[in-house]
């Protein structure tokens, strides 16, 4: 089989809340248990989902976002991350056909099954339906032509009679039930403020939900006629995209410079994309923990701090004081350092009180507004990811403030969906509440893999 012909479905719902990414999650499990390599891919911005499906599958969790990345990079990044599958399975975002704000499909799973040529499997929360569900999964599968709804699934269907009266109704639809799963409240997967909990901060448990959902897909769903309708794809015409293709190696006499990428509990958002961009960039790419960690890796020449939840673990990480004190050393030394969110307010002076790095004069706090949604923005100076000028499509999603903003040397001035300015630029440094997906601006990766060549090893590494 060629690489265009993995086999591929879309789990897609009617509105958030459905199920889907129990589904979907559930079915990733059910089939790799079964002996497929399955690749796991979720459409839209969404960090916390794909580290479930990483769990089910044992392959990287991948996004598929058409706003961030371009309607033209869905199908060469998915058959990048699919390489090597038997199946792929791509969790929706929101509704079928909700996109971006005010930009009509684009973003919505809706184009992403259309750009990959894959049949859709809706997931139908029945729990206050009968016959009605019928009517809408009929409207689903006319509203776009050019989407093929290829199956149903019930979800919290309530006992046998409510199933009865459900497939009834479905029979006139011209669209097949696939599976129909009882309601269970004891699969549910804890959440807080920004969505689920990520697996790196339950993993035990969530491996016990995640085997839970694949019983539960095994004992509700057909998944015979799910393989069967995977496998009756066409082939993608694309090409895989390849990080090697999109960056040149930075040369540096010192041999691949050393850069660091905070992981952990704390800071569990980034894309797979990153460390392998950054590597094809050149760069030897060490992941820490900053919750357990008191120094950067040996010889570190650059950093990446991206998203997760420090104000759940602001305690630990401030009391980490060795580690803050390197970290404000390195941008010191103005060894490039990029920051998403949660990297940005660990580098402030303090986050509710507790303090950080002490990088940017700014303080920030936990706030009860959500601020969530693209952003279109320009880099306002040159900086650690980008030249002047560059302009980019980025996602926030936070309870958090920084106070101020954004400091003298600006990072962004966002243009869509309201002018602002945001973010702080100094030296090497480079921090934002904009997260990006460096799949669709590579020359950030380059960018910063070239200026970690251009710097010294720290004598102090020969002390460690």
């Amino acid at each position: 089989m060629s690489t265009g012909g993995v086999p591929r479905l879309v789990i897609a719902a009617p509105s958030s809340g459905a199920g889907k990414t129990t589904v979907a999650t559930g079915l990733m499990a059910a089939f790799a248990e079964a002996g497929l390599t399955v690749s796991p891919h979720k459409v839209g911005p969404d960090y916390i989902d794909p580290g479930y499906h990483a769990l089910a599958t044992g392959r990287p969790g991948r996004n598929l976002d058409a706003f961030l990345c371009g309607p033209e990079r869905i199908a060469p990044l998915f058959l990048h991350g699919a390489a090597g599958a038997d199946l792929a399975l791509v969790e929706g975002v929101m509704g079928l056909f909700d996109g971006a704000f005010g930009r009509g499909e684009l973003a919505s799973t809706a184009q992403v099954a259309k750009l990959l040529r894959a049949p859709v499997v809706l997931v139908v929360d029945a729990s206050s339906q009968s016959r009605s569900v019928a009517a809408l999964v009929h409207g689903f599968a006319s509203w776009d032509p050019e989407v093929r709804l290829a199956g149903v699934i019930l979800n919290k269907v309530g006992s046998d009679r409510h199933e009865e009266l459900l497939r009834d109704a479905m029979e006139s639809s011209g669209v097949p039930v696939l599976g129909a799963l009882r309601r269970a409240e004891a699969a549910r997967t804890p959440s807080r403020h920004l969505g689920l909990v990520p697996v790196a901060e339950r993993r035990a448990e969530a491996v016990e939900s995640v085997r839970a959902l694949a019983a539960r897909v095994r004992e509700g769903c057909d998944l015979t006629a799910l393989l069967a309708l995977a496998r009756g794809v066409p082939e993608l015409p694309d090409r895989p995209w390849d990080p090697a293709a999109a960056v040149a190696p930075a040369a540096a006499d010192g041999g691949r410079p050393v850069v660091a990428v905070a992981g952990g509990p704390a800071f569990t958002f980034t894309y797979a994309e990153h460390a392998e961009l950054l590597a094809a960039a050149g760069a030897e790419v060490v992941p820490f923990d900053p919750l357990r960690d008191e120094r950067l890796p040996a010889g570190t020449r650059g950093l990446v701090i991206g998203g997760g939840f420090p104000e759940v673990y602001a305690p630990e990480l401030s009391a980490n004081a060795p580690l803050r004190a390197e970290v404000a050393r390195l941008a010191a030394s103005g060894a490039p350092v990029a920051a998403e969110c949660a990297g940005l307010l660990y580098l402030s002076r303090s986050l509710d009180g507790r303090p950080m790095c002490g990088v940017l004069p700014a303080d920030g706090r936990m706030t009860e507004r959500l601020t969530l949604g693209y952003r279109e923005a320009v880099a306002l100076a040159d900086n650690a990811l980008a030249a002047a000028g560059t302009r980019v499509r980025g996602h926030e999603f936070h309870r958090t403030v920084l106070e101020p903003g954004a400091g003298p040397s600006l990072a962004w001035g966002v243009t869509h969906p309201r002018r602002a300015v945001e973010g702080f630029v100094s030296g090497g440094v480079h921090a934002s509440y904009l997260h990006l997906h460096w799949a669709a601006v590579p020359s950030a990766a380059a960018r910063l893999v070239a200026g970690a060549a251009r710097r010294a090893v720290p004598a102090a590494d020969g002390a460690r």
